[in-house]
């Protein structure tokens, strides 16, 4: 691309394009090296956290049969969204993944709305991982809960010296970590087997939020309201697997291999979701005690086991949240990588390593973000409540998902009207369908975080920092935007802006 032609740029919306030198792109140019498997694997590494902690909470708010019911409402919502971003994805190979999309159906307010949303989940995400993994290593070695934050310190230093090394690497290492972290989960399920008692572990939760000594208490302890309320934690099972789309500029066939990985990683997802709530809960120590655990997995090898036994599995166990940790700190870095080569955010952030190509500005910037947020809330309050610190972080988390989602799907909708005739590789077996239907789910979901007197400041302080980053935008930034291949291609209808490299 040329000077001359970034500098003939129309404004449209609002935005103004400024002009770069010949040399803009080179500088932030992405290797391509990633195959079906490797996607596959970075899909559920990107999630596979949500397994091992988190999703627990559910069940303090809805008991075993709200979450369980939860889990399947969130389940067929994320095949529903899965299967509509494979079809965008393939017929727009960017790296923007959401933002690309929006910002071609929706213009260059709705890119940037859509990936601030992204870039407050995909911040938040590996930071809540790297919380949980904290507890499990502190469990590990007895560290008091005062050293969590040199934890956090510890955990972002090494995935940034690991992404020195190349992202070839990185993505390597991510992929066999997550093939372990599979294998743990497969491990526990085997040896709870001879363990489970439903009634006696799992329903042992009174309407009242007591433990019922001896268990045989309701499905629904709190009604249909604790279905809805464990929709955020049951969310936290999948988040993040539609970070997929953000590698498109790094598969070797994004638009054969993006739909496929996709399809696959949520189906894994969704096994892997079922078989921990089901012998978590079912097992001791029981829904009641697993629903204000930091570490649930930890707890149920230790009555498996015994505390000796327990801590060596815990170790293998950090494994899980340590896939989802790089994976997701990698999102991060890629969805700041997109926005800021399109100017939302400071250019200079973009710049590839010249002997890697890899984005370490930007995964420096997004690890920044992600351990001042962690600083910040547990200065505001998460060291004297750290299962609450928790929580609090999920319920961020879900807030920006469930908009990112809402967003994807008007996106998905409008790309199907003003773009009938683009290649479309694959094409969403559920259709307009499963984006309403996603729609419905997300819009729901997002009404009882505001209800939910314990986690509504979460979704508040969500909001704020969306408000703040949209004024960012509405100020400043809009007037500064650079035609990179998303917004070439939505400028010109379509017709240019292919990813670079291909």
């Amino acid at each position: 691309m040329t000077t001359d032609a970034v500098s003939a740029a129309p404004s449209a919306g609002g935005v103004t394009y400024q002009p770069v030198g010949d040399g803009y792109f080179e500088k932030r140019q992405l290797k391509r090296h990633a195959g079906l498997f490797t996607l596959w694997m970075m899909g559920v590494g990107a999630v596979i956290a949500g397994e091992y902690s988190g999703w627990n909470i559910g069940l303090a708010q809805g008991g075993f049969g709200g979450m369980l019911i939860a889990t399947a409402i969130i389940g067929f919502l994320y095949i529903c969204l899965c299967s509509s971003i494979g079809e965008m994805s393939a017929a727009l190979p960017h790296t923007g993944g959401a933002y690309s999309f929006a910002r071609t159906a929706l213009g260059p307010w709705g890119g940037f709305t859509t990936g601030l949303a992204e870039n407050i989940e995909f911040v938040l995400a590996p930071a809540a991982n790297m919380f949980f993994m904290s507890a499990y290593l502190s469990a590990i070695f007895g560290t008091p809960d005062s050293w969590l934050p040199l934890w956090w310190v510890l955990g972002y230093a090494a995935m940034l010296g690991l992404s020195i090394r190349g992202l070839e690497l990185s993505m390597r290492v991510v992929v066999w970590v997550t093939v372990a972290a599979m294998l743990v989960l497969a491990f526990f399920f085997l040896v709870a087997i001879p363990h489970v008692d439903v009634a006696r572990n799992a329903l042992n939760i009174a309407p009242d939020g007591a433990l019922i000594e001896g268990g045989n208490g309701p499905w629904l302890p709190f009604g249909f309201t604790g279905v809805m309320l464990s929709l955020p934690f049951a969310v936290y099972m999948f988040l993040a697997v539609e970070q997929l789309p953000l590698t498109a500029e790094e598969a070797k066939n994004p638009t054969r291999d993006m739909p496929r990985a996709l399809i696959l990683s949520i189906v894994t997802l969704i096994l892997l979701a079922l078989g921990v709530l089901f012998f978590g809960a079912a097992t001791l120590p029981g829904a009641h005690a697993l629903g204000s655990s930091g570490e649930p997995l930890l707890d149920g090898f230790r009555h498996i086991f015994g505390d000796g036994w327990a801590k060596l599995f815990a170790a293998i166990a950090v494994l899980g949240l340590a896939a989802s940790f790089f994976a997701g700190s990698f999102a991060s870095g890629r969805n700041v990588y997109s926005l800021s080569r399109a100017g939302y955010l400071p250019t200079g952030l973009s710049v590839t390593s010249a002997r890697t190509q890899t984005p370490n500005l930007a995964l420096a910037a997004g690890s920044a973000m992600a351990l001042g947020m962690l600083l910040l809330v547990w200065f505001l309050g998460g060291k004297d409540n750290v299962a609450f610190m928790g929580g609090f972080l999920v319920s961020m988390i879900v807030f920006a998902g469930m908009v990112s989602y809402i967003l994807q799907s008007f996106s998905f909708l409008r790309l199907r009207t003003l773009y009938p005739s683009i290649a479309r590789p694959f094409v969403s077996p559920f259709g307009r369908f499963g984006a309403y239907v996603t729609i419905l789910i997300c819009v729901v979901t997002l009404a009882y975080q505001f209800l939910d007197p314990l986690y509504r400041w979460a979704a508040v302080a969500a909001a704020a920092w969306y408000l703040i980053g949209l004024a960012y935008f509405a100020f400043y930034r809009r007037h500064r935007l650079v035609l990179s291949p998303e917004e070439e291609f939505a400028v010109s209808g379509g017709t240019r802006g292919r990813p670079l490299g291909e």
